[in-house]
């Protein structure tokens, strides 16, 4: 995943490649490559394999898997905050 993370500094920093979103598969949906966007200042999408463990209970309950979650109709459209299991304690993405 690394290499990921350099090509887009690569096209960011030297190559000065004016773009403000990524897209991204789900394979690339690590910790290190999404927080790396994030301090790029990009916005990114990805979808999360529906094994990962995340919390939308802001820490009530357990983390549960992404596929057990329940959305209102609004949040299907527009998304809900998440905080995925292992990035840092108030970090929450949408």
């Amino acid at each position: 995943m690394d290499h990921l993370k350099d090509m887009l500094s690569v096209w960011v920093y030297q190559k000065g490649l004016p773009f403000t979103g990524v897209l991204m598969d789900s394979g690339y949906a690590t910790k290190t490559v999404m927080l790396h966007r994030e301090q790029m200042q990009k916005t990114y999408s990805c979808p999360l394999k529906t094994n990962r463990r995340v919390d939308d209970s802001a820490g009530t309950i357990p983390y549960q898997r992404v596929d057990s979650l329940t959305w209102t109709q609004a949040q299907r459209k527009q998304g809900k905050p998440i905080k995925i299991r292992g990035f840092p304690k108030d970090h929450k993405v949408k």
